[in-house]
């Protein structure tokens, strides 16, 4: 029972932080049709510039970070996306590629290649005990920090003005023009919204792992890929939930496996998604768009 106990919070904190990436990725594509490749920058970007501010109070440089990353894709939208907002996916998906390897390679010309140590918060990392269940505070902390979000979101897009524009927008973009809702403001605070919940990804993951690279958001953004297929393209709640569902399968395969075939954890967990694809093309949720055109 301990052993249960313990693989499921492991299980629920991996999940919540797989679900933020989920989420951040969702936000662009239920209103643009983008699929972000540079979200995983965004990530790498809030990392090193939470090492570059580390010798302050931790409050600041978080904060700093998450603010320098929503600067970063306030201006990614506006130089790279907005100029071809309107123009063919083909050209939406060069666009995030090209991107994606430019931040990426910026970062490797000013702090290089190889992999640096970064121990943050490391009072996180001890465990406290429920019973006889030991439990990593970071787990609780990633959470509480993730419900916090989530909640916070689902405010934000139901019960303010312009997340019901989103909303609206992602049903039907044009339509919603016609309506009176203002493009430029919809989009920019969805790429607002992503570059703030990937920032918090980043203290989050960099507090778990105590490294920083130039492709350590890699993994984080394929999965909330994965993540964003499986619950359903343009459902922000299929997005959370994919999150979580991938994470709660990477965890307990880690459990369960034998040793000799943990390596091929990850190929499980993608071929268990293959087969959720197969029996349901559209996802576990459709989004808003799909329901409408039933």
């Amino acid at each position: 029972m301990i052993f249960v106990l313990q693989t499921l919070i492991d299980a629920i904190s991996v999940g919540a932080l797989y679900a933020l990436s989920a989420l951040g990725i969702g936000l662009l594509f239920g209103i643009m049709r983008l699929i972000n490749f540079a979200q995983s920058e965004f990530v790498t970007i809030g990392v090193y510039v939470l090492m570059m501010t580390a010798g302050v109070w931790f409050p600041v440089a978080a904060v700093a970070a998450i603010l320098a990353v929503i600067v970063l894709a306030l201006l990614v939208e506006r130089l790279a996306f907005r100029p071809v907002r309107d123009a063919d996916p083909a050209t939406l998906l060069i666009t995030s590629f090209a991107v994606s390897y430019l931040l990426q390679y910026t970062l490797v010309l000013v702090f290089g290649a190889r992999p640096i140590g970064f121990d943050l918060l490391p009072e996180l990392g001890q465990p406290f005990l429920i019973g006889d269940v030991r439990v990593a505070r970071l787990n609780v902390v990633t959470i509480v920090v993730t419900a916090v979000l989530l909640a916070g979101v689902a405010f934000f897009l139901r019960r303010t003005r312009t997340g019901i524009e989103m909303r609206a927008a992602a049903v039907d973009f044009r339509m919603a023009r016609l309506l009176g809702v203002r493009a430029n403001r919809v989009v920019a605070v969805a790429f607002a919204l992503s570059g703030g919940l990937a920032a918090v990804v980043a203290i989050l993951f960099v507090a778990q792992t105590g490294t920083v690279s130039p492709g350590m958001g890699l993994q984080l953004a394929l999965v909330g890929f994965v993540a964003t297929v499986i619950g359903g393209m343009g459902s922000l709640v299929g997005a959370v939930l994919g999150g979580m569902a991938v994470g709660f399968a990477t965890v307990i395969l880690q459990a369960v496996l034998p040793p000799d075939l943990r390596v091929f954890r990850e190929a499980f967990v993608y071929a268990a998604v293959i087969a959720v694809l197969v029996f349901r093309p559209q996802g576990l949720f459709r989004s808003a768009l799909a329901r409408e055109r039933v």
